[in-house]
C-alpha cells in the first residue's frame, strides 16, 4: 500500500492515482486526484443531480389530477424518491469540494445542464406511465454501470438510486398495462405518449459516440463503463420485446432485427433538435428552470430557519 503525504511529489501521486484505476478500486474523498479529474466528476455529479431534481416536475404536474388516491399517492411517492435521488448526489458533489448553494445558482442561471428528457411537456396522464417504462428505463441503463463508477461516494450512492429507478420502472409499466386493458380512446393515449417519447429517450444517452468529447476520458478513469452508442443499444434491444407486450409500437420505421448483428437496427435521432434543447431551446426550458428558481427564492426563508435553529441548538450545548 501507498502512503501518500505532504512530501510525496506530484509524479508519484499521479502514479497512485493511475494504479488505483487499473486495479478497478475506489477513489475517496480524501484521496489525491487529478484536478480535472475531480472537475470532471463535479460536473457529471452535478447534473446528474440537476435532472433529479428538474426531473421532479413533468410528473409532479399529474398529482392532483392523477385518477385516484392510489394512483395520486404512487406518484406523489415517486416524486419524493426523485427528490431524494437528488440529495443523494448533490451530498456526493459536496465530498469533491463542490458548494451546493453554488451548484443550484449554477442551474437557475444556465451555466450548468440536465437531462434534455425533462425539457418535454407531459401533455396527458399516460405520459406519467411512459415516462416511467421509457425515462426511467433509459436512466436505468445508463445509472446501474455508475454503480461501478471509480469515484466510491457516486458509485454508493448509485446502488440506492438504481433499486428505486427499476421500481419506478415498474410502477410505470404496471400503469401503461392498465391503461392498455381500458378503452380505445386510453389506448390510444398511451400510443401517443409512446411516439412523443421514444426519440427524446434514446437522446437521454448522449450524442453520437464520435460526437461526444467527454466519453474517451471518462472510460479511462472509470468514471463510465460504457458508450452512448452501447447504451442506446441496450435500450433498443430491451424495450421492443416490452413494447410487444404491451401493445404499443415505436414510431421508427427502421427498427427491425438483424440476425446477423444480434441486435435492433434503428433510425437516428434528430440530433439538431437534441442540440437545440441542450442550448436552452426545448419546449420547456425557460419554464423548467424559472420553476426551480422561484421554488429556491421562496424556499430561502426555511433554509435561513433551519440554520438559525441549528446555531441556536449549537449555542444552547
Amino acid at each position: 500500500m501507498t502512503v501518500i503525504s505532504d512530501q510525496t511529489q506530484p509524479d508519484e501521486l499521479q502514479s497512485h492515482f493511475d494504479e488505483t484505476i487499473a486495479r478497478e478500486r475506489r477513489i475517496e474523498p480524501r484521496d489525491w486526484m487529478p484536478e480535472a479529474y475531480r472537475k470532471t466528476m463535479i460536473r457529471q455529479i452535478a447534473q446528474h443531480a440537476h435532472s433529479e431534481i428538474i426531473g421532479m416536475q413533468p410528473e409532479g404536474n399529474w398529482i392532483t389530477r392523477a385518477p385516484s388516491l392510489r394512483r395520486k399517492a404512487v406518484l406523489l411517492a415517486k416524486v419524493q424518491d426523485e427528490a431524494g435521488h437528488g440529495m443523494y448526489l448533490y451530498s456526493a458533489a459536496e465530498t469533491l469540494g463542490a458548494d451546493r448553494a453554488d451548484l443550484t445558482d449554477r442551474l437557475v442561471h444556465g451555466r450548468q445542464k440536465y437531462s434534455s428528457i425533462f425539457n418535454y411537456p407531459t401533455l396527458s396522464y399516460a405520459d406519467v406511465g411512459v415516462i416511467g417504462w421509457l425515462v426511467d428505463g433509459a436512466a436505468i441503463c445508463n445509472q446501474v454501470p455508475l454503480c461501478r463508477s471509480s469515484y466510491g461516494p457516486y458509485g454508493r450512492a448509485m446502488v440506492r438510486i438504481c433499486k428505486e429507478e427499476s421500481f419506478h420502472q415498474r410502477q410505470g409499466y404496471e400503469l401503461l398495462m392498465t391503461m392498455m386493458r381500458g378503452t380505445d380512446s386510453q389506448r390510444d393515449m398511451v400510443q401517443q405518449a409512446v411516439d412523443r417519447f421514444w426519440w427524446p429517450a434514446l437522446m437521454m444517452f448522449g450524442p453520437p459516440d464520435d460526437e461526444s468529447p467527454n466519453t474517451e476520458q471518462s472510460m479511462a478513469w472509470g468514471v463510465k463503463r460504457h458508450t452512448n452508442d452501447e447504451l442506446r443499444q441496450r435500450f433498443v434491444d430491451m424495450s421492443v420485446p416490452q413494447a410487444e407486450k404491451l401493445g404499443v409500437t415505436f414510431p421508427d420505421p427502421d427498427l427491425r432485427w438483424n440476425a446477423e448483428r444480434g441486435h435492433y437496427d434503428f433510425g437516428t435521432p434528430d440530433w439538431d433538435e437534441f442540440w437545440a434543447v441542450v442550448k436552452g431551446n426545448g419546449p420547456c426550458n425557460a419554464q423548467r428552470v424559472a420553476h426551480r428558481k422561484s421554488a429556491h427564492d421562496e424556499g430561502a426563508w426555511v433554509r435561513e430557519a433551519a440554520l438559525a435553529h441549528a446555531a441556536k441548538s449549537a449555542g444552547r450545548r
